[in-house]
């Protein structure tokens, strides 16, 4: 499965930091539990890249709107 393969799959994702100093990305659904440390340098790259991505699509729905 790819980023662009769509899918009816359901998830939970909860962040927040541990008690070790690490950003925690938590994915759960009634199947499966995925833990994900990340430094807090590696967690700030992350962020950047999420608010890149969003920034991408949703030029993409205004350019689909006009």
């Amino acid at each position: 499965m790819g980023i662009n393969t769509n899918s009816n799959m359901e998830a939970s994702l909860q962040i927040g930091p541990t008690e070790k100093g690490m950003v925690r990305l938590f994915v759960s659904n009634s199947s499966i539990e995925i833990p994900m440390d990340f430094e807090p340098d590696e967690a700030r790259e992350i962020a950047d890249e999420i608010l890149s991505a969003a920034k991408v699509a949703a030029n993409l729905v205004d350019t689909k709107k006009n």
